[in-house]
């Protein structure tokens, strides 16, 4: 199946007709092609939201809330249809793009489209000036947002939905590796009356289309996710235009475990934090930390754990484990266990690829987990991003505190413990945006999402996403 770009309400081949393979990873197979957008395909998407911009901008917050709530109604109308596209196209398993990626996406959509309808300014009374201020928040124009690959409908609708919502024009680039939903996305907007131009979709490597929309001198901010070296790039390529920039780039998050935890609980969600979508998420502990009073315990416990989950077919309703997301990816994992052998960590289980009967090209590999003697090996460094997760022991919390923080990433840390005065100090001391306390992946969309250090620059999610596409211009009225 050809994949087009979506442009001013319709569909297109790339003007060039440059074309990518995109590849089945359940069975290793290409089942269709993508555009590979270049500067001629983003200048046409930029001039169709460039036109679009002086209407949309004006019309108002309701008519764009009722927009946006169709959408998310009509994601939800055609949820199996989404959810069979992102499993195939991802090789994540068909039971988490159901209850996780597709219902998110279209939460994304109702949530901005009520979010704008509260959405407030300041003003304030000059005292003894005869004078009041008040703050204008203004969409900035044409605005460029460029997604990842492994949450592919629930990132991409994570940045256009505020980005519209607050009155922008999108030249929008999902990953050239799962483009399938995005592309589908483009009927849904056109069903639910979204005006033409406002939402543009290029499809493209990154190194092309999305440099072109970095590059585009009229594109004025960049929201973008994904690697750290990438997100490097882009900064420098955007800070001397003075683009508005929002970075939500790589981790290697700590999972932090007291004794005095609910342990049951933990164990149970641990492995959830460590293998969902295959470890291809940018929250997943990787990075486990175990009291060493209960450390045997729980790598007993944990191995064994780890050792019942299915790997196999994303079709599969049983599946835990499903395929990596393309061969490339699939060979950059293995080379970090082959790393931890050399520095000596431990395979307590896992680490072999998996052959799938039927399918033994697509790209399975066994989850992973390594003991390791020391916080500062590779594998407890580098952020590998796969089905893979180092454990060690801790003996006192300013131990952990400091191992846990000697990284250059600080996106989130997971912590386990019963002690309050021991969850807030340690919330406060973890150099990371995010802290979940017994729990992991709770999310509530109205809070600040992102990280600092390496692993990024700026917030998504609630009223600060909606900040970030908007400028604020103060207006004083002397009376």
């Amino acid at each position: 199946m050809n994949i087009q770009n979506y442009i001013n309400g319709s569909y297109h081949n790339p003007i060039q007709n440059n074309w990518i393979d995109n590849y089945n990873p359940s069975n290793g197979e290409v089942y269709g092609q993508t555009p590979n957008s270049t500067k001629v395909d983003i200048d046409k998407a930029y001039n169709a939201a460039k036109s679009a911009f002086r209407q949309w901008s004006q019309t108002t917050l309701e008519e764009r809330s009722r927009i946006l709530i169709k959408i998310s109604e009509l994601l939800e109308a055609n949820l199996d249809r989404f959810v069979e596209a992102e499993s195939k196209d991802n090789g994540k398993p068909i039971s988490l793009a159901k209850s996780v990626d597709i219902p998110r996406a279209a939460s994304n959509f109702r949530f901005f489209g009520n979010a704008i309808t509260q959405f407030a300014s300041e003003s304030h009374e000059s005292v003894g000036q005869n004078a009041i201020n008040y703050t204008l928040r203004q969409p900035i124009g044409v605005v460029g947002c460029i997604s990842p690959w492994n949450l592919p409908l629930y990132l991409f609708t994570w940045k256009i939905a505020p980005a519209i919502a607050a009155g922008n024009c999108v030249v929008a680039k999902p990953s050239e590796v799962t483009p399938m939903t995005a592309y589908l996305l483009g009927k849904i907007l056109n069903e639910a009356g979204l005006p033409k131009g406002v939402l543009n979709i290029v499809h493209g490597l990154g190194n092309t289309t999305g440099q072109a929309i970095v590059e585009h001198p009229d594109i004025k901010a960049i929201s973008f996710t994904g690697g750290t070296s990438t997100g490097a790039h882009i900064a420098k390529v955007a800070a001397p235009m003075f683009k508005k920039l929002s970075l939500e780039l790589g981790g290697k998050n700590p999972n932090i475990i007291f004794a005095d935890c609910d342990y049951d609980d933990m164990l149970e969600t641990t492995v959830r934090s460590s293998f969902a979508n295959q470890g291809q998420i940018c929250l997943c502990g990787s990075r486990i930390f175990v009291e060493a009073s209960i450390y045997e315990k729980f790598k007993t416990d944990f191995v064994e754990k780890i050792k019942q989950l299915k790997v196999g077919h994303p079709s599969e309703s049983d599946t835990n484990i499903g395929a990596l997301v393309s061969k490339s990816h699939l060979e950059k994992v293995k080379d970090y266990i082959n790393i931890a052998k050399e520095e000596n960590g431990v395979i307590l289980c896992g680490g072999n690829e998996v052959k799938i009967k039927g399918f033994e090209n697509g790209y399975y590999l066994e989850p992973t987990v390594i003991e390791v003697k020391t916080d500062e090996c590779r594998i407890n460094q580098e952020e590998i991003f796969g089905p893979v997760v180092t454990i060690m022991p801790f003996n006192t919390e300013d131990d952990v505190l400091q191992m846990a923080n000697k990284v250059k990433y600080g996106l989130s840390a997971t912590l386990w413990t019963n002690n309050l005065k021991r969850t807030m100090r340690l919330s406060n001391q973890l150099q990371v945006g995010i802290v979940w306390a017994n729990t992991w992946m709770m999310r509530d969309l109205r809070t600040p999402f992102g990280g600092i250090k390496a692993s990024g620059v700026g917030r998504e999610g609630g009223f600060e996403a909606l900040r970030f596409f908007t400028e604020a211009k103060n207006v004083c009225i002397k009376y």
